[in-house]
């Protein structure tokens, strides 16, 4: 009588969505043999403090991993880092790889994430232009965050204000451009907006709203000098960073036949159309309980919600996704933790004071809590937390009356007068 051959899953890709799948695999004793197919040469990692602690040289590579690598090697899974999936084979369940290798599997996980969305525009590829996605990419800004030195920012939103605050810390000269006439636009409300602004502006960044970036002047040896406005002017840089948001990696899905609208589109239980193929994090367009249409989030807690609810369907268990979104970001001694989308609001509450530098926006759909944005105010958002999976309707005065307790709001059953 002999064993069953162990089937394979073969996940793809070495980002958070990727690490915490492989993660809570182990945690559950998954019994079949796992390969990891990384492009970079490091084992999965987290990337929020690229722009953060480790651009700022606070934290070491190490203690970015999300496991040491002991921990990969003892569990008799593969890693196969600096080497890139190049093609899927679905009729034959094969990947082949950059190495001119190939890879049998039974169950496959795209965890592909994103890339940087890059600007066109004249003089862009001149030397001193960065982006930030990855840890060499962090490396090589580092390398030019120097006391005295010119950095020009394109880009207003998470990551451009994250590096914006490390910089400034360092004594470099930070010019934030945004096109937008608001900071973080995209994903806030105005008061918050206000909010960064000025804590940017008393920092010392340049920050200038309503700027479009027409191209780069070189200086000596190829090296970026200038960045040109749209205006016409021009502003000196020895540094530019620019950081205008991402785009989901569907070039392998895409190429495989598998559907892809902004993202790889999966169900509730991040199956793609092929029983065997899997997707999950930033490179998705996915279905949730929470939500009525499909969405594709950015965030760390989506990458690591889809892993456990990849790793529940891969071991046969029916646990579909339905997590609350939630996103944060840390920029000098501020904390913004938000939880749901705030887009398609009708009303705004604010509880607290900007003034007060601890404040909360509850933002509202026909009188129910459809997202919070809470800046030093933890209590706001965990209770925000329990509101937007409620879909609460709460009465604004109940939201912003500072003697009534936040944690009381969750159980109680008044509504909107």
């Amino acid at each position: 009588m002999t064993n069953k051959q162990k089937e394979t899953t073969v996940i793809v890709g070495g980002g958070h969505a990727a690490g915490a799948l492989l993660t809570t695999l182990l945690q559950k004793n998954y019994q079949q043999e796992v390969v990891l197919v990384g492009e970079e040469p490091h084992p999965p990692y987290q990337r929020p403090p690229l722009s953060k602690d480790y651009l700022a040289g606070e934290v070491d590579q190490a203690s970015l991993y999300l496991k040491p690598c002991s921990v990969y090697e003892n569990s008799g899974h593969q890693l196969r880092l600096g080497v890139r999936a190049k093609e899927i084979d679905r009729d034959n369940k094969t990947i082949t790889l950059s190495d001119h290798g190939t890879l049998q599997y039974d169950r496959l996980v795209l965890a592909t994430g994103s890339q940087v969305r890059r600007l066109n525009a004249p003089g862009a590829d001149l030397k001193g232009i960065h982006y930030l996605h990855d840890i060499a990419d962090s490396d090589a800004l580092h390398e030019e965050l120097v006391p005295g030195k010119r950095l020009v920012i394109v880009g207003g939103g998470y990551i451009g204000l994250e590096v914006a605050a490390s910089a400034i810390k360092k004594g470099v000269h930070v010019t934030v451009l945004e096109a937008a006439e608001r900071l973080m636009q995209r994903v806030t409300g105005p008061e918050i907006s206000a909010f960064f602004y000025d804590k940017h502006r008393s920092a010392g960044v340049d920050v200038r709203l309503n700027t479009a970036v027409t191209g780069f002047e070189a200086g000596d040896q190829g090296h970026v000098a200038g960045v040109t406005l749209g205006e016409g002017s021009t502003i000196p840089a020895d540094t530019v960073l620019v950081s205008i948001g991402i785009i989901p990696e569907t070039a392998l899905a895409e190429a495989a036949g598998l559907p892809c609208d902004d993202g790889i589109i999966v169900d509730e239980f991040t199956r793609t159309e092929d029983p065997a193929i899997l997707a999950i994090g930033d490179c998705t367009q996915h279905r949730n309980l929470f939500f009525t249409n499909r969405q594709r989030l950015e965030s760390v807690a989506n990458a690591v919600d889809q892993a456990r609810t990849a790793a529940a369907t891969l071991m046969g268990e029916e646990k579909p996704y339905d997590s609350v979104p939630w996103f944060w970001s840390n920029q000098y001694d501020v904390r913004l933790q938000m939880v749901g989308l705030s887009q398609n609001h009708d009303q705004r509450v604010i509880r607290g004071s900007p003034l007060d530098k601890a404040f909360a926006v509850f933002y509202l759909r026909k009188g129910c809590v459809i997202a919070v944005d809470a800046i030093n105010l933890p209590i706001a958002f965990m209770v925000g937390k329990a509101l937007v999976r409620q879909h609460k309707k709460i009465s604004p005065e109940l939201l912003k009356d500072p003697d009534i307790e936040l944690k009381s709001l969750v159980s109680s059953p008044q509504t909107s007068s």
